[in-house]
C-alpha cells in the first residue's frame, strides 16, 4: 500500500482549512485517510504558531513506514527542520515567452539612451566651467 502524507482540504468555500493526514494514494484528496496528523489553516498570518501544527512523532513514524510526503507538506517538514532541503530549480515554464523578453531589452535599450541623453549636458556644463 503507498502511503502519503497530504493535505485534505475542509473548509467552507473561499475558507479553506486543511488537515495534514497519512492516507493511501490511491483514496480521494477529501475522502478516507488512516491518520490525523496535524493541521495547516493558511488564512492566518505567516509568522503565527496557529498556522501549520503538526504531530512531529507520528509523521516521523509514517515516514520510517515509507510514507511520502506532498510538495507543500515537505515543505512544512524542511521548516520544522525533520527533512533536509531539498534543492528546488525554476523549471523552463517559469522564464517569461518570447514577446515578453523582447519588451524588457527594448525597455532596457530605451533606458540607457535615456541615460546617456541625461548624462551628455551635464558633461557639457562641466566643460564650459
Amino acid at each position: 500500500m503507498a502511503m502519503k502524507i497530504r493535505l485534505a482540504r475542509g473548509g467552507s468555500k473561499k475558507r479553506p482549512f486543511y488537515r495534514i493526514v497519512a492516507a493511501d494514494s490511491r483514496m480521494p484528496r477529501d475522502g478516507r485517510f488512516i491518520e490525523k496528523l496535524g493541521t495547516y489553516n493558511p488564512l492566518l498570518p505567516k509568522d503565527s504558531e496557529e498556522r501549520v501544527k503538526m504531530d512531529l512523532e507520528r509523521v516521523q513514524y509514517w515516514m520510517d513506514q515509507g510514507a511520502q510526503p506532498s510538495d507543500r507538506v515537505s515543505r512544512f517538514l524542511e521548516a520544522a527542520g525533520v527533512v533536509a532541503k531539498k534543492e528546488r530549480n525554476n523549471p523552463e515554464k517559469a522564464k517569461p515567452g518570447k514577446k515578453a523578453q523582447d519588451r524588457a531589452e527594448e525597455k532596457a535599450a530605451k533606458a540607457a539612451e535615456a541615460a546617456e541623453a541625461a548624462e551628455a549636458p551635464a558633461e557639457e556644463a562641466a566643460a564650459e566651467e
